[in-house]
């Protein structure tokens, strides 16, 4: 079956760090965007970045920028979320998937699978 599974979340301080990882299974990475999105309790689903298939174009959400990092491994079949500085505010379950479109627009984003929940709390 053709499955994307993020994971890596949990609970961190403010200040602190998560590395979120995308594993693909069913079908070669390679040949795709990928980007990540996120929905906080009460809000909208909303892009966070994303990563073209040769990594040679990447976008960032202004609320991420300068903080979040997105890569890929296509030997692994993976894709990466790097996050410092975590903020209370990036508290949201955070989805990977593939970007269908031809830009890094939430429209763009295909279906996603159950997210892993990152959750930035004193």
């Amino acid at each position: 079956q053709l499955q994307l599974v993020e994971s890596g979340g949990g609970l961190v301080q403010p200040g602190g760090s998560l590395r979120l990882s995308c594993a693909a299974s069913g079908f070669t990475l390679d040949y795709h965007a990928v980007g990540w999105s996120r929905q906080a309790p009460g809000k909208e689903r909303e892009g966070v970045s994303c990563i073209s298939k040769n990594s040679s174009s990447t976008n960032y959400a202004d609320s991420v920028k300068g903080r979040f990092t997105i890569s890929r491994d296509n030997a692994k079949n993976t894709v990466y979320l790097q996050m410092h500085t975590l903020k209370p505010e990036d508290t949201a379950i955070y989805y990977c998937a593939l970007i269908l479109g031809s830009s890094c627009r939430i429209r763009d984003f295909g279906s996603w699978g159950q997210g892993t929940q990152v959750t930035v709390s004193s």
